[in-house]
C-alpha cells in the first residue's frame, strides 16, 4: 500500500481531511471492535483464533499507524506487510467484503464526509491482493446459454 499523493496547497492531506490521528484512532477503534465480534469473519476458524491471539490493542495501535501513514500523515507504519500478517488466514473474498462492510459502518457513525470514504475505502482496498489468498466459494453453476 502506497502513502496517498503529497497534498497541495489547495487540498489539504486525507490525513488532515480526516482530523488527524485522534479522530483516525476513534475510528480504528470502533472498527477493531467490530471487526473482532463479526460473526462473518469469525467463521473462518483461523480468523477466530488469531483475533483471540492477537492483542486488540496491539491490532489497534497497527491500524491506526497504516491509516495515518497511507493518509499522508507523519506517522510510519512499523508492522509486518500485509501478505505476511494474513496470508496464513485463508481470507476468501466474503470475507473481505464483510470487512468492507465493517469499514463503511464505522466510518458512517463517525459521519466521515462521502469523498474521504471513498478515497479511505480506495486505499484499503489496494491491499486486497495480498490479504485475500482463498477462493470464493463455489455456487452452485448455472446452467450454459443454449445458442
Amino acid at each position: 500500500m502506497d502513502p496517498v499523493q503529497t497534498p497541495s496547497p489547495e487540498r489539504p492531506s486525507l490525513y488532515d481531511r480526516l482530523g488527524g490521528v485522534y479522530n483516525i484512532a476513534a475510528v480504528v477503534d470502533d472498527l477493531i471492535d467490530r471487526v473482532m465480534s463479526d460473526a462473518r469473519l469469525n467463521a473462518n476458524p483461523l480468523v477466530d483464533e488469531a483475533h483471540h491471539r492477537v492483542s486488540a490493542a496491539g491490532f489497534k495501535y497497527y491500524v491506526t499507524e497504516m491509516v495515518c501513514w497511507a493518509a499522508g500523515g507523519p506517522q510510519r507504519y512499523s508492522g509486518r506487510t500485509m501478505g505476511d500478517s494474513h496470508r496464513h488466514l485463508m481470507i476468501t473474498d466474503d470475507e473481505w467484503d464483510a470487512f468492507m462492510d465493517d469499514v463503511r459502518t464505522s466510518l458512517d457513525r463517525f459521519a466521515v464526509p462521502q469523498p474521504e470514504q471513498e478515497e479511505l475505502r480506495a486505499i484499503v482496498e489496494g491491499t486486497r491482493e495480498a490479504i485475500v489468498t482463498a477462493p470464493r466459494k463455489k455456487t452452485p453453476e448455472q446452467p450454459a446459454e443454449t445458442r
